[in-house]
């Protein structure tokens, strides 16, 4: 695969706390606008503008991405973020608790996405591409990096490890705990090293950000030759990362009085009462909450439920959706259907029980999905269905920012 290295905008390491955000899709309008104020430099008011435009301002209005645009040249006139003077990669160390993740930002070429050398594990929604291209193309940067994926290789754990063992430039505890450590890397002979240990590597997989790259991709291909052709990314391995799971509550329980009976009428699942809320321990079984009470559900006889040869029907929330979620509750498409929600799981099992005492009738706790089925999935050539995957930590938007 080949990467770039660029000449990225970033703050300095003290002001770094204060121009870096959180992605701009975990966090309603509210939200932002609670991080970022008393923080004139963040991020959040380049990919959240509407919460500098008035309450009733239309955040997909055109309006919102010239504020943006005004958001960005201003922290940059400001001194928020500077130009490096020679082109560089940025290895990038993310921790959370006991979890670290380490990976390389640098550009990755949108015709690499369009060849599938970038592989794709979910369908992308018109409406969020367009979103996210105009934002691109107004700003004339992208800001929040795409969060790729890669079969680890020893040759480039070596590399890494070489430049983590040096003293970093940046390093700094967010509000939400995780550490955040860069190290620009400059020095010719090792950016030619790297180059030539990812051309070895021969996919690079989407991990979180499928709207983003879709859009980077597009503008690639309006803007033949330039910059644009080239988008911003992480590049992490995959021994290294964790997704968590990726729950569901649903609205009410499809007219069924006395729902755990109809789901043990199935046959299909031994249902076991338990103590208190606990995580599903294992794949293909289930938590489920009603009522208040909690359950772990499992497949009676799970060669002839479950359908191993196919990565996609032999998934946890497939087996959910095709077993209980459809069939039960009614809910036949759950990207449309307005009765499901779904609740990652940063939030924990208090969210499911939450809603479950609050305006929701069941939840369900899912065992996490592994990156080796999102692996086989975008291999095969095949989509996950919605709300599969919950990769943390997320990554910081404004760490580096590629200007075309």
């Amino acid at each position: 695969m080949r990467i770039k290295p660029f000449k990225g905008w970033r703050p300095s390491a003290d002001r770094a706390p204060e121009v870096t955000s959180v992605p701009y899709d975990v966090v309603s309008t509210e939200e932002a606008r609670a991080l970022a104020e008393g923080k004139p430099h963040s991020m959040l008011h380049v990919i959240r503008p509407e919460i500098d435009l008035a309450p009733e301002a239309d955040a997909h209005d055109q309006a919102a991405y010239d504020q943006a645009k005004a958001a960005f040249e201003r922290i940059i006139d400001e001194g928020g973020l500077a130009q490096d003077e020679s082109p560089g990669l940025y290895v990038y160390a993310q921790q959370m608790g006991e979890h670290r993740q380490v990976g390389l930002m640098c550009l990755a070429h949108t015709e690499d996405y369009w060849a599938d050398l970038i592989k794709k594990h979910e369908h992308t929604r018109p409406a969020k591409e367009d979103d996210r291209m105009r934002h691109i193309s107004t700003v004339g940067a992208h800001l929040g990096p795409v969060f790729l994926a890669y079969a680890r290789r020893a040759a480039v754990d070596d590399l890494i490890s070489a430049i983590t063992a040096t003293d970093p430039e940046v390093s700094f505890t967010a509000e939400d705990g995780v550490i955040h450590t860069l190290w620009p890397v400059f020095d010719e002979a090792q950016l030619a090293d790297l180059g030539r240990a990812f051309g070895e590597v021969p996919a690079f997989y989407v991990a979180d950000g499928h709207h983003r790259t879709a859009a980077a991709a597009r503008l690639g291909r309006e803007r033949p030759g330039s910059e644009a052709e080239w988008f911003l990314t992480v590049l992490f391995p995959d021994d290294q990362l964790r997704i968590m799971d990726y729950n569901r509550v649903v609205a009410d329980l499809n007219g069924h009085d006395h729902f755990l009976s109809v789901l043990l009428e199935t046959g299909d699942f031994v249902v076991t009462p338990l103590a208190a809320a606990e995580a599903p321990r294992a794949r293909h079984t289930f938590s489920m909450c009603l009522s208040g009470d909690w359950y772990s559900i499992r497949p009676k006889d799970p060669e002839a439920l479950i359908d191993e040869s196919d990565p996609v029907a032999s998934l946890d929330v497939s087996v959910l959706q095709s077993r209980i979620l459809d069939p039960l509750l009614g809910i036949d498409d759950p990207r449309t259907n307005d009765r499901i929600d779904f609740v990652g799981g940063i939030r924990g099992l208090g969210a499911l029980e939450r809603a479950v005492k609050g305006r929701q009738a069941v939840a369900f706790a899912l065992y996490p999905t592994s990156l080796a089925e999102l692996m086989a999935i975008a291999d095969a050539g095949k989509i996950m269905p919605p709300k599969s995957t919950w990769f943390e930590p997320k990554l910081r938007t404004g760490m580096v920012v590629h200007r075309f």
